[in-house]
């Protein structure tokens, strides 16, 4: 079997963690990633998922993703995703679930409001 997932834990204050996950997040993994981020959740109140080394992921990823999210709204703790890459964006877009999460913006993308890329009046 290959190994396609890397998924670290670390404690970011009282109740907070950040899970790290790098790597293919398909059926292979998504068992991983899901009882991690259940553990998780059972020991800090806020999640932040890093998502920021994600290269794949499919629906049975995503589906981790979601039951993590349901996971979190019945006990009443905070998930968030962060650095969301591109292919995870449009999987949520594509399925009409990006409502079921709270996307905290990429710390690494610094483009200045107005930068290249910004259509001007």
């Amino acid at each position: 079997m290959y190994d396609t997932i890397h998924v670290g834990v670390k404690a970011t204050g009282p109740g907070s963690c950040r899970v790290s996950v790098a790597g293919d997040l398909d059926l292979c993994s998504a068992p991983t990633v899901r009882a991690t981020l259940r553990e998780a959740l059972s020991r800090h109140g806020r999640v932040v998922v890093d998502c920021s080394r994600l290269s794949f992921i499919d629906c049975t990823g995503l589906s981790a993703l979601l039951a993590a999210a349901r996971a979190a709204r019945v006990t009443g703790a905070e998930l968030r995703l962060c650095a969301v890459p591109h292919a995870l964006a449009r999987l949520l877009r594509l399925s009409h679930t990006a409502g079921v999460f709270t996307i905290e913006p990429d710390p690494a993308d610094r483009t200045p409001t107005g930068g290249p890329g910004t259509p001007r009046s």
